[in-house]
């Protein structure tokens, strides 16, 4: 499947187009305001992590417009930003400010990232989007190739990757503390996955708009569980395959940047995979994941292990270290170095006793918004660009596909081919439902 720009013809064509006014706009230059000048700035999803972002956005820009399907969680943003136009389709919201916005930030759940952030960038804006970047690995890098064809200003919302701790730990493996690392073990601490099913189907809140919700993935009403609580909205979405990634869709993002800024990591050759029964629907509650990375100019080859587990991995136990909030170990050759976002110590301890680190080298942040903002207005690019964090949410969701397919295969980046493995295919690409084809041929 490859992405084009749909004609007017074929959008009135379209279910969505006769229901609520798919945008028709043809522009495709990006649009730069002056360095002094503050963006033009649209939000899609306003309440929950939304909100944390409309707020980083919105200390320095104007916010021009608001969308959100659901008015009782966007209340708050609605009423702190009254200037600004309130939407619930975003299709309508950029038919109708496309002349009138800079940039656009998508804060939605997992399966609605793709289409406003493809109809955003085609339309020259730039863009800032939650992590993991997309629903599939095809969404990814559809959407990684069109901010580079565009030269848009990217972030993808990685915002500890900030953090002064992170920048010393990279350090440390760059400047080769640790010796040459061969091989490393990032987890996530968490049993959550397997949510309770629907038990009764009821009619939506008033406030939210469950079709817009829904948007192109698979279509299903509206329910509660047991505890009357809904199945899907606002939050559990994010543990059923068709709306969501997991822990690992979750996390991965977040921990993982840890070795891939550190190894300078892109693309994996090999992935495995292994966990419990597989449930068509929802997502495990543990899994275990390796990926295989080819020797660059800087290093030799690297074995990346990523788990979800209450206990984290069997190799901290085995390699005698700790550390409060740790979520990543470097194995190297002369060491290791155990991290997280807040904590790092290198072992063993007596080899490092009298340790001196490197001269800071990597420079602070000037603020993981501010980094966007300056880049959109012609400022170096953000540091989790799509360059960088495309091949990064690639290999997060490659893990989730090798899951899902019931074992490992080896994996040819630049076509997107998972070999040794039939079943892997069908996780790979996304499946719209009628009416959101706008973006597949």
């Amino acid at each position: 499947m490859t992405a084009h720009r749909i004609t007017r013809r074929e959008a009135l064509q379209t279910t969505a187009a006769l229901g609520a006014g798919l945008w028709l706009g043809t522009s495709t230059r990006p649009t730069r305001a002056a360095a002094n000048e503050k963006l033009n700035v649209a939000v899609i999803g306003v309440g929950g992590r939304g909100a944390a972002n409309l707020s980083g956005v919105g200390k320095t820009e104007n916010i021009v417009a608001l969308c959100d399907v659901d008015d009782k969680r966007a209340g708050k943003a609605f009423e702190r930003y009254p200037q600004a136009k309130k939407y619930a389709d975003y299709r309508r919201m950029l038919d109708d400010m496309e002349n009138q916005i800079d940039a656009v930030v998508v804060s939605t759940p997992d399966h609605t990232h793709f289409h406003p952030s493809m109809i955003a960038m085609t339309m020259g804006k730039h863009l800032y989007c939650e992590k993991p970047m997309a629903h599939s690995v095809w969404e990814v890098r559809e959407m990684t190739k069109l901010a580079a064809k565009n030269k848009l200003a990217t972030q993808l919302g990685m915002q500890r990757h900030a953090l002064s701790n992170m920048h010393r730990a990279v350090e440390l493996i760059k400047s080769g503390s640790i010796g040459e690392v061969s091989e490393v073990y990032s987890w996530i601490g968490s049993n959550r996955g397997m949510p309770p099913e629907p038990v009764k189907t009821v009619p939506p809140p008033k406030t939210l708009d469950w079709n817009l919700w829904i948007g192109p993935a698979k279509f299903r009403p509206y329910a509660v569980n047991s505890k009357g609580e809904g199945v899907l909205a606002p939050y559990n979405w994010r543990f059923w395959w068709d709306y969501g990634t997991g822990e690992t869709g979750n996390w991965g993002c977040h921990i993982l940047d840890i070795p891939f800024w550190a190894l300078d990591l892109k693309y994996p050759t090999h992935v495995e995979a292994s966990g419990p029964k597989i449930d068509a629907e929802r997502t495990p509650r543990e899994m275990q994941t390796s990926f295989a990375f080819p020797a660059n100019d800087k290093r030799g080859p690297i074995k990346l292990h990523w788990s979800q587990s209450p206990k984290g991995p069997a190799i901290l136990k085995e390699k005698g270290v700790k550390l409060k909030g740790a979520n990543t170990l470097f194995i190297g050759s002369k060491g290791m170095l155990l991290t997280g976002f807040g904590s790092l110590k290198l072992f063993p301890e007596k080899t490092f006793a009298n340790f001196k680190a490197p001269d800071h080298f990597i420079p602070d942040s000037p603020g993981f918004y501010q980094e966007w903002t300056e880049a959109c207005k012609g400022g170096q690019p953000a540091t989790c660009n799509f360059e960088y964090s495309g091949p990064l949410s690639e290999t997060v969701l490659l893990g989730n596909t090798a899951y899902r397919a019931g074992g490992g295969f080896d994996w040819d980046a630049p076509t997107l081919t998972a070999e040794g493995n039939d079943r892997a295919k069908e996780y790979l690409t996304s499946h719209f439902r009628k009416g959101w084809e706008e973006f597949t041929s």
